[in-house]
Formats: C-alpha cells, sequence, structure tokens
C-alpha cells in the first residue's frame, strides 16, 4: 500500500496578494477615517477662535462707547464716515481718540495716548487714521468682515449714521454748545461676514452710547 503525500500547509500566492490587498484597502479607510476627524476638530477650533474673537472686538466696542467723553470742541464723541467709526473716550489722564476701521476685510483698532488740548485731539485723530492706512499688523482686531453698516438712534428712531441731517429737528440727545453736534443714544451695528470666514451671515448688534 502506498503512502499518502503529506499535505502542504501555508498560504498560496493568491492569497496572500488577497490578503494584502484587504489590509491595505482596511488602513486606507481608517486613515480617511482618521484625516477627516482631525481635520474636522481643527475647522472646529478655528471657527471657535473666530468666535471667541468676534465676542473680544464686541466687548471692545461696548467699552469704548460707554466711555464717549464730549471735549465741547469741534471734534465729535462719535463720528462714522462709512469706513471709520471715530470715537472721542475718557481715559485715566484724560481723553482719547479711538478709530475702528474696516479696511480690505479686516478689523483695525487705533488708540491715542491721553489727550490733554482739543488741538491734541484733532492731531491724534489724523494720525490714527494715517497709522491705518498703513496697515500696522498689531492695529488687526479681527479678520473675515466683508462690510459693516452703522446706524445712529437719534429721537425715537434708527437712520444712517452719515445721514446726520437726518436728525436735525429731533431731541436726538445731549448736544455740544459750541458746535451743535448731535450725539445719538445708540448704535446698532451691522456687519456681514466673508465668505470662508468660518462665520456666516449678518451679525447686528445694538450698544448704547454713554456720554459723559
Amino acid at each position: 500500500m502506498r503512502a499518502r503525500p503529506a499535505r502542504r500547509t501555508g498560504f498560496t500566492l493568491v492569497e496572500v496578494l488577497v490578503a494584502l490587498v484587504v489590509m491595505a484597502t482596511m488602513a486606507a479607510m481608517a486613515w480617511r477615517g482618521i484625516d477627516a476627524l482631525v481635520r474636522s476638530r481643527e475647522i472646529a477650533q478655528v471657527r471657535l477662535a473666530q468666535t471667541a474673537r468676534l465676542q473680544t472686538v464686541l466687548a471692545q466696542w461696548e467699552v469704548d462707547l460707554r466711555a464717549v467723553q464730549d471735549s465741547h470742541s469741534t471734534v465729535e464723541p462719535v463720528s462714522f464716515d462709512g469706513g471709520n467709526l471715530v470715537l472721542t473716550r475718557q481715559a485715566a489722564a484724560g481723553l482719547q481718540v479711538v478709530v475702528w476701521s474696516l479696511r480690505e476685510g479686516s478689523l483695525w483698532r487705533w488708540e491715542s495716548p491721553a489727550l490733554r488740548t482739543v488741538q491734541e485731539l484733532e492731531d491724534q485723530r489724523q494720525r490714527g487714521l494715517q497709522q491705518l492706512a498703513q496697515r500696522n499688523p498689531a492695529l488687526r482686531a479681527f479678520d473675515g468682515v466683508a462690510g459693516w453698516q452703522f446706524y445712529c438712534y437719534w429721537g425715537n428712531a434708527w437712520s444712517n449714521c452719515q445721514s446726520t441731517g437726518s436728525a436735525a429737528g429731533q431731541n436726538a440727545g445731549p448736544v455740544n454748545p459750541r458746535t451743535t453736534l448731535q450725539t445719538p443714544a445708540g448704535l446698532r451695528i451691522a456687519m456681514q461676514f466673508a465668505e470662508g470666514s468660518g462665520l456666516v451671515g449678518t451679525l447686528t448688534r445694538e450698544l448704547e452710547v454713554t456720554v459723559r
């Protein structure tokens, strides 16, 4: 009686190749899943940081507006020309000029040192606009803004802050006795976010203007 040949053990080349293909496919799928999670986490962190930055900007706006000071001169306590919001605010050692500006999709903020004279206020106002025009990176407050509008509360209604003539004849709030300039009782800010900024739509915030 002939002895049966011993049965071979192990895998054929085809089986090994199939196993490698299956493992490679699973590894690729796992990598894509991990990559998607990492990307989602990064996007979430960027948006969270952007939102926190925006909250800081709004808080600073509120601080500035609550400290608005009438210098009783030709320098308006609050003025807006479409691109720049200029405020005169109280500081510990005098008055400060604060300029908020929207330039090339970014919000910028500049503040002067404490000032004592009207001439210094006027000079520093121009200096602030010049500094912002030079795009000093230290002055950049927030990125990703497509546009903004400011509405002033004069009398019992909101109107565009650039339409100062619409406030004439109304009981619009504190009046500068030397210039008859009227300071609004509140500001409404409507800010549109740029595409890809991580924020969408228009943010509207109403802030009280407290004149000292």
